[in-house]
């Protein structure tokens, strides 16, 4: 008996769904962190050496939660993808995305072929939707 595109994947489905979740966690641990940061911060005296190392480490904060919030957006993408049956397909190309690359990443919206040129070329010649 064939499997259905919907429980081949379910695996990555359950994946995605559990990365969804710690991505969540992950976003909301660093806004009561930085909360935290911004009560302690406002009471405290410090010098330009302070000032500047909290500037770095916000700064590296901002970025981590960006990226965070990306991917976010590329799982919910490939959630979305599932629920109306064109997952595994290149978006590209649109042959099947290999296995062994769906498990590794499975929010992949390209081949790895596409995926390099995507990289190589940038998304001015294949535009994401």
């Amino acid at each position: 008996m064939e499997s259905t595109p919907r429980s081949r994947y379910e695996p990555l489905r359950l994946a995605l769904l559990h990365r969804l979740r710690e991505l969540h966690d992950e976003l909301q641990s660093a806004e009561s962190a930085t909360l935290a940061d911004a009560a302690v911060t406002a009471h405290e005296v410090s010098d330009q050496k302070d000032a500047a190392d909290r500037r770095q480490a916000s700064s590296i904060d901002d970025a981590v939660q960006r990226h965070e919030h990306s991917e976010v957006e590329l799982v919910l993408s490939a959630l979305r993808r599932l629920d109306e049956g064109r997952y595994g397909n290149c978006q590209d190309c649109d042959e099947p995305i290999s296995p062994q690359r769906l498990q590794v990443q499975p929010a992949a919206l390209r081949c790895a072929a596409c995926q390099t040129a995507w990289e190589r070329h940038g998304p001015a010649l294949h535009p994401t939707p």
